[in-house]
């Protein structure tokens, strides 16, 4: 499995032979160049994770790529006249032979009712598990974490304890915009805290693609 650190949620997947694109938010703007997607998998209806206009060129440059959502997300999607797939909690579809399946129901609790919706996390494929902005244990085995580390709906600990209760064999940071590039505390402390609990953790920077 190739991983491609695009930006904060943005993430390119490779397994199989099947591309895969994660949540094409507002923060990044390279994947409105990418060509050979063959799925858009988008977790939530935040701004930082589908912002339409970027998934308008993406789907523009590969229009045979067929688009994954919940439901919540699926209404704005049909506003605009965009075709997809619904894959909630428990629910999965297949792409080219790549089992994309949903599990988790809630995004994290930011304050009060702000930015409550519904979160779905996605495996793709047997291997790699995002979340999504939900700190949800699927309760089965993974391979490779998405691990998100900031945000205004968490704190390191809970990163640090997330990642060790659902114990992948390996993971790395998503959601960090909010780092400055080069200063991200979770990246030093990363490895300190979770390599003695048997999680290797691998920084990615933007742009960065890695085997897994």
């Amino acid at each position: 499995m190739n991983i491609t650190k695009i930006g904060h949620a943005c993430l390119v997947v490779e397994e199989g032979g099947v591309k895969v694109l994660i949540d094409p938010g507002s923060y990044t703007t390279e994947q409105n160049e990418l060509v050979g997607i063959d799925a858009v998998v988008i977790t939530h209806e935040h701004q930082d994770h589908v912002d339409v206009d970027s998934l308008k060129k993406v789907m523009g440059n590969n229009p045979a790529a067929v688009v994954i959502a919940n439901g919540t997300v699926g209404a704005i999607l049909e506003k605009e006249e965009i075709v997809y797939t619904k894959v909630s909690d428990g629910e999965e579809a297949t792409v080219k032979g790549l089992v994309i399946r949903g599990s988790g129901k809630e995004h994290a609790i930011i304050c009060d009712q702000f930015g409550k919706t519904e979160n779905t996390g996605y495996f793709i494929g047997a291997r790699l598990f995002y979340p999504g902005d939900a700190l949800h244990n699927p309760g089965t085995p993974i391979d490779v974490l998405a691990l998100p580390t900031g945000g205004p709906w968490m704190k390191i600990g809970e990163a640090i304890d997330y990642a060790r209760a659902v114990h992948p064999k390996v993971c790395f940071p998503v959601h960090d915009f909010m780092y400055k590039p080069g200063m991200s505390f979770f990246d030093r402390m990363g490895d300190m805290l979770l390599k003695p609990a048997g999680v290797d953790f691998v920084p990615m920077k933007e742009g960065e693609s890695r085997e897994f």
